[in-house]
C-alpha cells in the first residue's frame, strides 16, 4: 500500500482533481493506496469539499483538525494516521505533480529509503525562490550542513522512516529536514514543478521570518557560540582601544576627548547586550514549549478511518 498525505490549506478547488490524478496514478504502478487530506483549518470551506470526496471514494480518508496549527504539523498529523508500506508526502496546489509520484515509487524500488523530488525549474515568484535561498544558506552556515534549496516536502520514505519520524514529537517541525537528518539511504530525482493552480502561498514575509527562526533554533545552538564569540571580540576590541587611550594621555599627553564617542559606544555595547539577551530568550522559550508536553495536532473529525493507529497524544 502506497498511502499519500496532503496536507490542505486554501486549495479547496484544486483537490477533486489532485484525488483524480493521484488515482490515475496508482493505477499505473499498480498498487492499493490511501489518500490522507489534512485540513488544516483552511478558510476556504476545504472541508466540505473533503467530506464530498470521501463520500465518493473510501480510499479518501479526510481529517479535520481543530485550528491551523501550520503545514508541519498537518504533515505530522497524517503521517501518524498513515498505514501504508510506503508515504508520499506533497502540496495540495498541484505544483507537486501527481504523476511524478510513479518515478518517486520506482526510484525507491532500487533500494533507497527515502526519495525527494527536486524541483529543477521552480515555478515561484522571484521572492520566493530568493527567499528559500537564503534561507537554507544561513541554515548551512548555523548547522554546519549541506542543503538542496530544490528540495521541499514530495518525497516518498518508506514505513521504517516514517515510524522513525513519528518518535520525534518537537514543537518546532520541518518535515524535509527531519528525514535528512535521520540519515536513511536517500535519493533525489528531477520532478517537473507545476504552477499554482489556486490561491497563493500562505507563507508571507512574516510567516517565513518566523518559520526560518524556529527551524534554525531547534537544529543549532551555533547562535549563542556566535554571541559568546561576538562577545569576546567586542571586550577584546575595548582593551585595545583603552591600552590606546592610555598611551596618548600619558606619553603624547592628548587629552582623551569624545563624550559623544562615548555615548555611541554605551548604546552600541547595550543594544549588543539586549541582542544576546533576545537570543537566549528564543532558546529559552523554545525549551518552555517543550516542557508543556501540549500534542502537536488537534483532531476534531475524521473520515473514512475507523482505528486510530497514530501517537498524537505520546
Amino acid at each position: 500500500m502506497i498511502s499519500v498525505v496532503v496536507p490542505v490549506y486554501g486549495c479547496r478547488n484544486c483537490l477533486e482533481d489532485l484525488c483524480t490524478r493521484i488515482h490515475s496514478t496508482m493505477v499505473s504502478i499498480p498498487s492499493d493506496y490511501e489518500i490522507l487530506l489534512i485540513n488544516d483549518s483552511s478558510p476556504d470551506q476545504a472541508w466540505d469539499k473533503i467530506q464530498q470526496l470521501c463520500r465518493k471514494n473510501s480510499k479518501i480518508k479526510g481529517f479535520d483538525l481543530s485550528r491551523n496549527f501550520g503545514q508541519h504539523h498537518a504533515i505530522t498529523a497524517g503521517l501518524d494516521y498513515t498505514q501504508g508500506d510506503w508515504v508520499v508526502v506533497m502540496d495540495c496546489d498541484l505544483q507537486d505533480q501527481p504523476e511524478e509520484i510513479k518515478r518517486l515509487y520506482d526510484k525507491a524500488q532500487e533500494g533507497y529509503e527515502v526519495v525527494f523530488g527536486a524541483r529543477q525549474v521552480r515555478q515561484d515568484g522571484f521572492f520566493k525562490k530568493f527567499s528559500s535561498k537564503v534561507f537554507y544558506k544561513v541554515y548551512d552556515y548555523l548547522t554546519e550542513r549541506s542543503s538542496d534549496y530544490t528540495i521541499a516536502n514530495f518525497s516518498i520514505c518508506s514505513r521504517i522512516v516514517i515510524d522513525s519520524y513519528r518518535e520525534m514529537r518537537e514543537q518546532n517541525r520541518f518535515f524535509p529536514l527531519f528525514v535528512k537528518w535521520m540519515g536513511f539511504k536517500t535519493a533525489r530525482i528531477p520532478v517537473k514543478h507545476g504552477k499554482r493552480e489556486e490561491g497563493k502561498s500562505s507563507y508571507n514575509l512574516k510567516k517565513m521570518i518566523t518559520l526560518a527562526t524556529d527551524v534554525i533554533i531547534s537544529q543549532s545552538n551555533k547562535p549563542l557560540r556566535l554571541s559568546i564569540q561576538f562577545g569576546f571580540l567586542m571586550s577584546l576590541a575595548s582593551f585595545i582601544y583603552g591600552l590606546y587611550l592610555f598611551f596618548r594621555y600619558f606619553f603624547l599627553a592628548e587629552p582623551v576627548q569624545g563624550w559623544t564617542s562615548v555615548m555611541v559606544s554605551i548604546y552600541f555595547i547595550g543594544g549588543i547586550i539586549f541582542f544576546n539577551f533576545g537570543v537566549i530568550g528564543l532558546y529559552l522559550g523554545k525549551v518552555f514549549n517543550e516542557t508543556k508536553g501540549r500534542p502537536l495536532y488537534i483532531v476534531r473529525e475524521q473520515l473514512n478511518y475507523e482505528e486510530h493507529k497514530g501517537v498524537q497524544d505520546d
